[in-house]
């Protein structure tokens, strides 16, 4: 695994820093509110109910800020590889040259014109982690997003019980819808702690909805083997659990532990053959 330096890791774009910034800024304050505000008037503090929920919540922000910033820092560009076009005549055919870049490039591999550098087997850039994914960081941002889910989820459902049942009093009131569908300035109009809480209680709503989407989007994509670009083609898949070990690795069944246990790919990311050269598909 080779790790991008710095210069490359910080945004590169107004969209991308603010992005990287809302979920930089949104999942720990986020966390804090849950264990210091609404775990302790759902479960005694030191009973089994809260410990169970601060341990799994501590499991799920472990995941979600170390598979960000595995996204972040692995690198997955064509500057990872030493890059020499094949000796077989075949193989150099699917080989394109990048203007950008000034050299042949491998199949499936494209330049983002924010990175600024081709992008071995390369989805898309995302915002939110400032940076391409592509054949080396794939991994780490399927496991982001449903971290993501799964996290926004459980919030979503504990701030609900907060609000909505157990203050109800508080927060069953017109100002309420005002602060729900515009809680800046509601908050600059009004500070509050009731008014930050509900701006929080947002914030989780728009993070599960977005991730959600991605992450459905992406999986009809992902599960028949295909990157963004290469959507409604099937030349390079494997069935499904070819398919998932080229992205999560050989050890893919233990890779939702954490970012930090290696998974070696079966694949470097540059010589790509068509479905013909691989073995049957699995059913």
């Amino acid at each position: 695994m080779i790790l991008r330096s710095w210069d490359r890791i910080k945004p590169r774009s107004i969209s991308d820093f603010a992005c990287f910034l809302l979920v930089a800024v949104f999942v720990p304050v986020t966390y804090i509110f849950h264990v210091t505000v609404v775990m302790p008037e759902l479960f005694a503090i030191g009973g089994f109910w809260y410990t169970l929920f601060w341990v799994a919540s501590l499991f799920v922000i472990f995941n979600i800020t170390s598979n960000m910033l595995a996204c972040m820092l692995v690198d997955t560009s064509i500057r990872k590889e030493l890059l020499k076009p094949p000796m077989d005549a075949g193989q150099l055919a699917r080989w394109h040259s990048c203007h950008d870049c000034q050299t042949l490039v491998p199949p499936r591999s494209w330049h983002c014109e924010v990175c600024n550098v081709c992008v071995l087997k390369r989805d898309h850039h995302c915002r939110f982690t400032c940076c391409c994914i592509g054949h080396h960081n794939y991994r780490y941002f399927f496991y982001y997003l449903v971290y993501m889910i799964i996290g926004s989820l459980a919030a979503a459902i504990m701030e609900s019980i907060y609000l909505w049942h157990l203050h109800l009093d508080v927060y069953w009131r017109w100002s309420t819808l005002f602060t729900i569908f515009a809680p800046v300035v509601s908050l600059l109009l009004s500070p509050s702690w009731e008014s930050f809480y509900l701006v929080i209680y947002d914030l989780t709503l728009l993070g599960f909805a977005i991730s959600s989407l991605l992450l459905v989007f992406h999986w009809s994509i992902f599960k028949s083997g295909a990157v963004t670009r290469e959507r409604g083609t099937r030349k390079y898949d494997r069935g499904l659990r070819g398919n998932l070990e080229m992205v999560l690795g050989k050890r893919m069944h233990l890779t939702w532990l954490s970012p930090f246990l290696r998974s070696d790919l079966p694949h470097d990311g540059v010589n790509w053959d068509p479905i013909a050269a691989f073995s049957p598909k699995e059913e």
